[in-house]
């Protein structure tokens, strides 16, 4: 079982017990934490796709440390000019741990959502028929003027 799920703003193929590294979060080292935005689950061939996300679905993980990336090296160079630039960047990172993927561990809470929002609609005043039934004056309509009348 996989699903493709969107983390800090990039997709990630997910499987029960893999590490993966994510851009920088906002949670503590230990903590547990649940992704909603689940675009695709695969279920021993059996695919569910969202529109745009599969309702109800979510994968639960733990962050296990904060970190930096590998440095990387940016040199920029433009030949006869005696230009040269080196610049260097080390991007934040999250390593996380999936701990398991659900299909069905959100739909309650939609649900419930879904119970409030039906509740008994609001009744509008019936508006009094005999100003329904009244026909408008119609406005007299303005003569066009041509040239040749003036």
């Amino acid at each position: 079982m996989y699903a493709i799920v969107e983390i800090a703003g990039q997709q990630f193929k997910v499987v029960k017990d893999q590490r993966l590294y994510v851009h920088r979060l906002k949670d503590n080292e230990g903590a547990k934490i649940s992704f909603d935005k689940v675009l695709l689950i695969d279920n021993d061939g059996k695919v569910n796709v969202g529109a745009p996300v599969v309702t109800g679905a979510s994968v639960s993980a733990k962050v296990l440390e904060h970190l930096k990336g590998d440095k990387v090296l940016v040199f920029k160079k433009k030949r006869r000019k005696g230009y040269q630039k080196e610049n260097g960047h080390r991007q934040y990172l999250t390593q996380i741990l999936i701990e398991g993927i659900s299909e069905k561990g959100a739909a309650k809470k939609a649900e419930a959502k879904a119970e409030i929002t039906e509740e008994a609609p609001v009744k509008k005043a019936a508006a009094p028929k005999a100003e329904a039934a009244a026909p408008k004056a119609a406005a007299p309509k303005a003569k066009k003027v041509t040239k040749t009348e003036e």
